[in-house]
């Protein structure tokens, strides 16, 4: 049953007109109803506040009193992500153990729910966290590092510990971006005796943590986290630059969408090679702007030069 705390702010929630904190509020409530075993009740809140619609993502402030975390409500599927089958398998397995995390607990088992994604900027890590919530019917809260992370002794450990009372009393699915800042090796010559602290603090609370939110930690390279970091996650997803036919999907959901008779061939998807999901995605929409303000039809050699002139970008800046 919701708290007094809680109605309270439903009804604020709706006199203002704030669909993401109602929402926000309802999913809590659903969390708790499910966590005490009241799966039907818990399913028929998610159904009702399904119906408010796909929207594009809100973000705000959580409280006045924790800047460090952003709260968003995705609405994303899962069959937008593009990925290797191995990895959409690797995340299928997460939804269902999370879905049917009961049955788990009911044999001792815990699903898997602490998640490490490593990959080039660009290949889809945040969009994963945003997938995973969604699909669950979850909120996602972002890590604010450059808030969390701060110069005074002793400050950063104790902002995590806030993180982790979050992550304990609101359940969603918390996104540590840029997780390096916090996660770095502690053997490496450069690092500080905070940083270590920070680091020990981060696997204590980690090891401690037994809510039923979901935790996703994201880096570039995964060469600069300390080696024991990666047997507190239950699952570690690699993510490189996407293949021929993760272009060819890429470039299908993107200007087959837009123009169904819009012809995917070799030349483009070679001119394609090389960039990563987010400017393919990018140079997409651009493409898709230009056809639409000057009312011409897409063109594939327009395409083609702006994914070339992308490359070449890298290739002035290795020169």
């Amino acid at each position: 049953m919701a708290t007094a705390d809680q109605m309270k702010s439903l009804v604020r929630a709706y006199v203002d007109h704030d669909d993401a904190r109602f929402k926000t509020i309802v999913l809590q409530i659903a969390a708790h109803e499910a966590k005490l075993g009241h799966d039907a009740v818990a399913r028929e809140l998610k159904t009702q506040i399904d119906k408010l619609g796909k929207r594009v993502a809100s973000i705000v402030q959580l409280t006045p009193q924790n800047p460090m975390l952003l709260l968003s409500l995705p609405k994303h599927d899962l069959s937008e992500l593009i990925v290797p089958d191995e990895m959409s398998e690797k995340i299928q397995r997460i939804l269902n153990e999370y879905r049917n995390r009961s049955k788990l607990h009911s044999y001792g088992l815990m699903n898997r729910r602490k998640i490490l994604i490593e990959g080039q900027p660009g290949t889809g890590k945040t969009f994963t966290a945003s997938v995973i919530a969604s699909e669950l019917s979850l909120p996602l809260y972002t890590v604010q590092m450059d808030k969390l992370v701060t110069k005074f002794m002793g400050e950063t450990s104790a902002k995590l510990r806030q993180i982790f009372d979050s992550i304990n009393t609101l359940t969603g699915v918390y996104f540590f971006d840029e997780f390096d800042a916090i996660g770095a090796d502690r053997s490496l010559d450069n690092e500080v005796g905070e940083m270590r602290r920070i680091l020990n603090s981060f696997l204590q609370f980690i090891d401690q943590d037994t809510s039923d939110s979901i935790i996703i930690a994201a880096t570039n390279n995964q060469k600069l986290l300390d080696q024991a970091l990666f047997r507190r996650f239950d699952d570690v997803l690699h993510y490189t630059l996407p293949s021929e036919n993760e272009i060819r999907r890429l470039l299908e959901s993107k200007l087959i969408s837009y123009y169904r008779h819009f012809k995917i061939t070799k030349t483009l998807i070679k001119a394609a090679d090389g960039l990563n999901h987010a400017e393919i995605v990018k140079i997409c929409d651009d493409a898709i702007k230009t056809s639409i303000l000057s009312d011409q039809p897409l063109s594939a050699k327009q395409i083609a030069y702006l994914l070339q002139e992308r490359k070449n970008i890298y290739s002035y800046k290795e020169a």
